[in-house]
């Protein structure tokens, strides 16, 4: 009986431990299969760096790249439309799309070069790889550049509310140039001469973007939402997650039983001991 009594009591301590291990089976999994060795872009070679420089920032280009994949091409290929190749807000205008792409994020803190395998502790040290190393894999006859159009598709809110900074004191000025620029990109890229699904769009493109450039604080920014599936591996993890917590449950309902099970034989075999029989029989 003691010894059920022991084993009971480490049935508690055991779930406990499991459930610490459910929390970081997720973070640690992509950990424990992939053991790569990890680069520090500042160990790079200097002398490997271009002589030539493009004048274009690769952050607010990636930052502009993804507002409109979230906001603004999920709508347009619902509708069937295809921007034309003078369209600023084509997203094959970025010099940047072919680096982009070879980018690979293993985890939070892990990013690899597909070009060369390479991994790098942070996407900051991956561009500067990119910078250094890959240089000539740039589309430089693009000659467009994504992130100037940011001031239009408001890459600073998107990067306030990534990085959760306070938000700058509205320049008047600022707002008017974006606005104007906001509904210039409105009407080069959806022109009413396109018919009437590019009406359509032109207005969405005015709603969605252009009536938040202003200083008053009324108007929301994307106001008609994403239009992709968000928080996919939110949605894996918790799922996994649940399996974890399932498996805990089953095992904890397994070792009760076993420890009911274990105190009915134990009982059992004690009525069935001589000494106790001998006491029985000597009452009767």
């Amino acid at each position: 009986m003691a010894i059920l009594g022991n084993d009971r009591k480490r049935v508690l301590p055991l779930l406990l431990c499991l459930v610490v291990l459910a929390l970081h089976v997720i973070d640690c999994s992509s950990a424990i299969l992939d053991r790569r060795p990890v680069y520090d872009s500042r160990h790079e070679d200097e002398n490997e760096t271009q002589d030539g420089k493009v004048h274009c920032s690769r952050a607010r280009s990636r930052t502009a790249s993804q507002i409109l994949d979230e906001y603004l091409l999920p709508f347009l290929e619902k509708e069937q439309y295809n921007l034309s190749s003078a369209c600023r807000l084509n997203p094959e205008n970025n010099m940047f799309k072919d680096q982009e792409l070879q980018k690979d994020n293993v985890r939070p803190s892990q990013w690899q070069c597909l070009y060369c395998k390479k991994t790098f502790r942070s996407e900051d040290y991956l561009d500067k790889h990119m910078d250094n190393r890959h240089y000539a894999m740039l589309d430089l006859n693009s000659k467009r550049c994504l992130a100037d159009i940011c001031g239009a598709v408001h890459c600073d809110h998107a990067d306030s509310v990534a990085k959760a900074t306070t938000k700058k004191r509205c320049n008047r000025a600022a707002v008017i140039k974006n606005k104007h620029l906001c509904e210039a990109l409105a009407n080069e890229c959806f022109p009413s001469k396109e018919g009437a699904t590019a009406l359509r769009l032109n207005e969405f493109f005015l709603r969605q973007f252009c009536d938040s450039h202003t200083c008053d604080g009324s108007a929301k920014h994307f106001p008609r939402g994403s239009g992709r599936r968000k928080n996919k591996s939110l949605y894996m993890a918790l799922c996994l997650f649940v399996i974890i917590l399932l498996g805990i449950f089953y095992l904890a309902v397994y070792l009760y039983q076993r420890d009911m099970n274990g105190d009915a034989s134990s009982l059992k075999r004690l009525r069935q001991h001589p000494i106790l029989k001998a006491q029985k029989s000597k009452k009767f």
